[in-house]
């Protein structure tokens, strides 16, 4: 008797296992700011093919269905669930939120570009605008000292009263970088992505304009990951790796039968 049943069953294990972990990661980041929640993909591993459909079964017929073994499931993919998160009002100057597509760009300690959803801002003590981490924003937009009524437009145009000038200031514009497809950004970590071949070079313009989102000032948006329907997955995720791990148990008391039976 074959031991095949075990090792497909294996890899149904190690692929609720993997789906286990993308869930209790979305869970962790549910109140990360601007996350995009993951979800697991999964394929079918090859097939042993012992009879091809349409072979001939004899001079004049052929099968009408074949006979195909599973040999188990893979891991085909980790794809970012890209829907808007709910935005939360702050009523801080210096935390945005992007109401549609689209990034802000930050520079990271290497001198490369990072893109974030992320818009809790800070500034330094020279005025510059940087995340929560110190990475500074591209465009770089400087906040001189004594600025008073910062208001950053949804287009992401940055104005200010400075001392001594009666009329308002522009001290810069914020761009925003959308991709063709956001979900072959690279997660690095600390809320930051990066550009790979598969979500091709970033399109750098104005908020609110080709497909890029508007800039709200003083608020920020939430992690798009939905606490309920993460306890579901999680439930059937529970329940299939119980199955899967039941045929081992299955599968190895028939193989005790059998040697038994030897």
């Amino acid at each position: 008797m074959s031991n095949a049943a075990l090792q497909v069953a294996r890899t149904g294990l190690d692929a609720q296992n993997t789906k286990m972990r993308v869930i209790a990661n979305n869970l962790a980041n549910v109140n990360t700011t601007g996350f995009k929640r993951d979800r697991a993909d999964f394929a079918t591993l090859s097939y042993q093919n012992i009879v091809t459909p349409g072979a001939p079964s004899d001079a004049q017929n052929r099968f009408a269905s074949g006979l195909q073994l599973g040999t188990g499931v893979r891991l085909s993919g980790i794809g970012k669930i890209d829907t808007q998160g709910t935005l939360q009002n702050t009523e801080n100057a210096f935390d945005l939120a992007i109401e549609g597509g689209g990034f802000f760009q930050v520079e990271r300690p290497d001198g490369s570009t990072g893109y974030t959803r992320a818009g809790n801002f800070n500034l330094t003590a020279e005025g510059n605008v940087v995340t929560s981490d110190g990475l500074p924003l591209i465009p770089a937009i400087q906040v001189p000292q004594g600025a008073t009524a910062v208001t950053i437009g949804n287009n992401g145009t940055v104005s200010a009263s400075l001392a001594g000038q009666s009329e308002i200031s522009e001290l810069g514009q914020i761009e925003l970088a959308n991709f063709t497809n956001p979900a072959g950004l690279l997660s690095v970590g600390n809320n930051i992505l990066t550009e790979t071949a598969a979500s091709g070079p970033a399109q750098v313009g104005e908020a609110g304009a080709e497909g890029r989102g508007n800039i709200r000032q003083g608020s920020l948006e939430q992690s798009n990951v939905n606490i309920v329907e993460e306890l579901v997955n999680m439930i059937e995720t529970q329940r299939a790796y119980e199955v899967n791990s039941k045929m081992i148990s299955a599968t190895d008391e028939m193989l005790q039968f059998v040697n038994q039976q030897i």
